[in-house]
């Protein structure tokens, strides 16, 4: 066991204050053995632990998802101090969301991004089932890690 991980059973304060401090993450998607990443806006449900993000259904990563809805992704302050390094990187599921729940999911999705306002929005959420959080602030390479139960 690497004495720089530091496994928790719920999420920590930290790590969610940190999601909740930035707006862009990096998705990662795979078909036929070939990754692909993009950018997304997203917005973070802390309740019930889950990323909301819009996106076209006619894109490569959405495409993909139907086909293999297992993604990863990350999240990354940029720094160039070492010492300051935080980040998060994780794994879950991605699943269309319901049209039946899509109103209140627009509704938080436009509070976060009121610009979002004006377009067609297609609503995909995303289900964490891990999370590693790297925080240089608490020492070098020290991670916390929850894995869902």
């Amino acid at each position: 066991m690497n004495s720089n991980h530091i496994y928790i059973s719920e999420l920590d304060k930290k790590i969610i204050h940190f999601i909740r401090k930035h707006h862009v993450l990096t998705l990662a998607t795979s078909k036929d053995n070939k990754p692909y990443c993009c950018s997304c806006f997203y917005v973070y449900n802390e309740k019930q632990n889950f990323f909301l993000v819009t996106s076209d259904e006619d894109t490569r990563h959405i495409s993909e998802i139907k086909e293999q809805p297992s993604v990863s992704g990350s999240i990354a302050l940029e720094t160039t101090m070492v010492g300051k390094i935080q980040g998060i990187q994780f794994t879950g599921a991605m699943e269309e969301v319901d049209k039946t729940e899509s109103q209140k999911e627009k509704a938080a999705y436009i509070q976060r991004f009121p610009v979002a306002a004006f377009s067609e929005l297609h609503l995909w959420r995303i289900k964490p089932d891990l999370i590693k959080f790297t925080d240089n602030r608490l020492g070098f390479g020290k991670k916390m890690i929850w894995e869902k139960k």
